[in-house]
């Protein structure tokens, strides 16, 4: 990693994490295989941000660490990107091991339990459909009811002031650490 870990992508442990590193190759990973509009790709980064926004809006009173959980949620692709879910299925079980690993890893490296409450991941999970149906039709060509077919109709009110950002990675990298670090500030005084 750029910070000096070495990270063993077959056993990773949480002292080989660093935020930076996380927060750069997110920046630097583009979701839809970079088939986007715009001069910029829409990078992971930017989509964790945007996820955890919209988490936040769902559930107003919700505590920092799943605030937290919400942006780390596609933590994991920093180190083996972002694919596409066909190309996920097709290399089976391993993938889901890997990514599984990597996210327990990071967890704990940030104070986060090993495996996140069924509660926790669906509010996020929802997030995430929310945010995918708003990318597919601001930036990746999609029509309304092509979206809501593929990601479900996202209740409107959550999403209405919600803007996608196309922005260069190093902004987005440092937006991320940003938020992070806040978080983890507001994890502290709790």
């Amino acid at each position: 990693m750029l910070s000096g870990r070495r990270l063993d992508l077959l056993d990773p442990t949480p002292m080989d994490i660093e935020v930076e590193d996380i927060a750069h190759g997110l920046a630097f990973v583009a979701r839809w295989n970079g088939q986007t509009e715009g001069d910029w790709p829409y990078s992971v980064a930017e989509h964790s941000l945007l996820v955890e926004r919209i988490f936040s809006r769902l559930n107003p009173s919700i505590a920092p660490k799943w605030q937290l959980a919400a942006l780390l949620h596609d933590a994991p692709e920093y180190v083996i990107g972002d694919m596409i879910s066909p190309v996920k299925a097709a290399i089976g079980a391993g993938y889901g091991l890997l990514d599984e690993r990597l996210a327990s890893a990071i967890h704990l490296r940030f104070g986060l339990p090993s495996i996140l409450p069924a509660a926790i991941k669906r509010q996020i999970k929802k997030a995430d459909k929310i945010s995918a149906w708003m990318e597919a039709v601001s930036i990746a060509g999609f029509s309304i009811s092509e979206a809501d077919r593929y990601f479900g109709k996202p209740p409107h009110h959550d999403i209405a002031t919600l803007q996608i950002s196309l922005r260069p990675p190093t902004i987005v990298r440092s937006d991320f650490v940003a938020r992070h670090n806040d978080l983890l500030q507001q994890l502290t005084q709790t």
